[in-house]
C-alpha cells in the first residue's frame, strides 16, 4: 500500500462502520434516498450495508486491487449522491451513513469522499498488501500507525457529523 496505507485504511474502516450501521438500521438511508427520488426498500439498504462491510473488511485485510477498486467505487457513488443532494437543495438531515447520527450532505462530505476515492484508487493501482503487511513494516509493532488510523478515522467522522452541525449554529452576520 505504501504511502497510501493510512488514508486507504481510514476510508475502508469508515466504509465498514457505515455499512454495519446501515445494515443494522436502514431507516435514515431509506428516507434520504426517497427524498432524492430513489424508492429503495429497507432490505436493499441492509444488503448494501452488508456489502459495504464485506468490501471494507476484505480491503483492510488484503489490500487487494479489486477490493480497493470497490472501495473507490463505493465512495464514488456516495459522492454522486451528496453532490445530487447539494445541487438540488434536497433537505436531508442525515444520509444514515453513521446510524442515527446526523450526517447532512456538505462540501466537507464531498472533499472527504474524493480523498477516499484517490486513496483507494492509488491502492487499487498498486501492488496491494493488507494490514498485516503494513504493520510488519512499522516500528513498535505498528501501534503508532494504528493510533494514527484510529485518530484519523475519528476526525473524519467528526468532520462528517459535528462540523456540519457546528456550521448550522453560526450566528447570522450583521449587515452594515
Amino acid at each position: 500500500m505504501g504511502a497510501w496505507a493510512g488514508p486507504f485504511l481510514v476510508a475502508a474502516l469508515l466504509l465498514t462502520i457505515a455499512g454495519a450501521l446501515k445494515a443494522h438500521d436502514p431507516v435514515l438511508t431509506v428516507g434520504a434516498l426517497r427524498r432524492a427520488g430513489l424508492a429503495v426498500p429497507p432490505v436493499v439498504v441492509r444488503i448494501g450495508g452488508a456489502a459495504e462491510v464485506g468490501i471494507g473488511v476484505v480491503a483492510i485485510a488484503t489490500g487487494a486491487p479489486v477490493a480497493a477498486a470497490l472501495v473507490a467505487l463505493s465512495y464514488l457513488l456516495f459522492t454522486g449522491f451528496v453532490v445530487l443532494a447539494l445541487a438540488r437543495h434536497i433537505p436531508i438531515g442525515s444520509c444514515g451513513c453513521f446510524g442515527r447520527v446526523d450526517t447532512p450532505p456538505s462540501l466537507v462530505h464531498v472533499v472527504l469522499n474524493v480523498g477516499a476515492i484517490v486513496a483507494a484508487t492509488a491502492v487499487a493501482l498498486g501492488p496491494g498488501g493488507g494490514i498485516g503487511e503494513v504493520l510488519a513494516d512499522q516500528d513498535l509493532l505498528g501501534l503508532p500507525f494504528l493510533v494514527f488510523v484510529a485518530t484519523a478515522t475519528y476526525l473524519a467522522f467528526l468532520a462528517l457529523t459535528a462540523l456540519p452541525q457546528l456550521r448550522s449554529l453560526e450566528a447570522p452576520r450583521a449587515r452594515p
